[in-house]
């Protein structure tokens, strides 16, 4: 493996599924890395042929702007999609979320890319709370310097600074998507709801990964 492929398979790890709050490589959705000369290309790949024609564009479209700062050249193709074909267009274009898909898009990727990022949020503020939770602690007034230091705790950092939010140790934890603390009695209710993003997420990646390597094993058992 060359240097350059190395660190193109490292920037990848930023790349996130926009749904799952996961690295696209951690997941497998990075079929292969090439390096031709001065270009690099990448084939990317998803569990189902149906994945959202949304969520595959900004996975794609991410992995090339990261992979930009590494070579002059960079493609990423996106395979056995059924908007493979517009989609690698647009990429090859660089003609952006609404040149890509018209009349569509019918939200910019920057509203879609929002809308993953606070659930994403809400999901890692739940699991970086559970310990605290079951010890019946009070959550209320309780700041980023009183949790641990955990990969929970890192994951929280990493999506409160993303939405912008802050990530001093006094800064609250418990916020909305905006940033704003939560009032005490909406704690129940909002830690619920955020509960079952949490879930919804973790159980769609589980399914995601057995469907990914089923579709493919089996395509490379009979060739």
């Amino acid at each position: 493996m060359s240097s350059l492929v190395a660190k193109a398979r490292e920037a990848l790890n930023s790349v996130y599924d926009p749904e799952l709050d996961e690295p696209i490589t951690d997941l497998g959705f990075v079929h292969s890395i090439e390096q031709a000369g001065d270009e690099l290309i990448v084939h990317l790949r998803l569990p189902s042929s149906f994945c959202s024609p949304n969520f595959a564009y900004l996975m794609a479209s991410d992995a090339k702007d990261v992979l930009a700062e590494l070579a002059p050249r960079v493609t990423v193709v996106l395979d056995d999609h059924h908007d493979s074909d517009l989609i690698n267009r647009g990429l090859a274009a660089d003609a952006g979320y609404r040149g890509t898909f018209g009349d569509e898009a019918d939200t910019s990727l920057d509203e879609l890319r929002l809308t993953f990022r606070r659930k994403a949020h809400a999901a890692a503020m739940e699991r970086a709370l559970t310990p605290f939770a079951r010890e019946g602690a009070e959550l209320h007034g309780l700041v980023l310097g009183d949790l641990p230091d955990t990969p929970a705790t890192h994951a929280l950092l990493r999506r409160r600074e993303a939405l912008g939010f802050g990530t001093g140790p006094a800064e609250p934890v418990l916020v909305d998507d905006r940033g704003h603390p939560y009032p005490r009695e909406e704690i129940p209710l909002r830690l619920r709801f955020a509960r079952s993003i949490r879930i919804s997420i973790e159980g769609n990646a589980h399914f995601c990964r057995g469907l990914l390597r089923t579709r493919y094993d089996m395509k490379e058992q009979a060739s």
